[in-house]
């Protein structure tokens, strides 16, 4: 089946998709094509990018379709994670990361509920890292990937065990992010130590005095 245009539109859904990948149900629904149409697409699709030579490949997992690197281009994929220019997380894998740390283990959806933008891209290049790993499936439709940390993370921030895991401003430089740890202390249900320090006060302003034991006055 020659349809260039619909082989584009379903290129490009299976890029949007990530590691999550779409059934063919799910293509077809947004494409209006039949299954077998589809199913046709994506087998011409596959042999195309064999003929070109192209990086990326479609593979079917679990009745689902995605797309993803050759697996013989690992050696140079190893090489992009560990090279020194890429050690420095970003500002957006800095959250993701202390989410999944604190609430893992977690889903990609429960992370993106938790930002407020879609986080594939940030959860896979944590996965080249070596810092972020998938723990299991969750309950529910589609069973999706559950996410937690690693040995490796626990390296990184000098951890022995998970339980150690400090408060997230011991950790994570927020200095010049202060507006958005607030925000991210927020979205966790999380409160800042400023907001606890507020509180205790507070409290300790509204106990009431101890007037039970009063001194005589000292007569002259």
């Amino acid at each position: 089946m020659d349809n260039p245009e619909m082989k584009a539109v379903i290129e490009g859904l299976l890029f949007a998709a990530g590691e999550e990948g779409l059934s063919v149900k799910e293509i077809a629904e947004v494409t209006g094509l039949a299954k077998h149409e589809v199913e046709l697409l994506i087998h011409d699709l596959r042999v195309d990018w064999k003929e070109q030579g192209r990086g990326l490949q479609i593979v079917k997992v679990a009745q689902v379709y995605q797309m993803t690197t050759l697996p013989e281009h690992r050696s140079y994929f190893e090489k992009l994670a560990q090279a020194p220019t890429r050690s420095q997380l970003s500002r957006a894998s800095l959250e993701t990361l202390a989410i999944i740390a604190y609430r893992q283990p977690i889903t990609r959806i429960e992370v993106e509920e938790i930002r407020g933008v879609k986080s594939d891209r940030t959860i896979q290049q944590l996965q080249r890292k070596g810092l972020v790993r998938e723990v299991g499936r969750a309950e529910g439709a589609g069973r999706p990937i559950l996410y937690g940390t690693t040995k490796e993370f626990l390296e990184y921030f000098g951890l022995n065990h998970i339980d150690e895991l400090p408060p997230p401003d011991s950790i994570f430089n927020w200095q010049e992010w202060e507006q958005d740890r607030n925000d991210l202390y927020q979205r966790l249900g999380m409160e800042t130590e400023e907001k606890q320090a507020e509180e205790t006060d507070a409290n300790a302003s509204d106990v009431p005095l101890d007037y039970s034991e009063k001194t005589e006055p000292v007569s002259s």
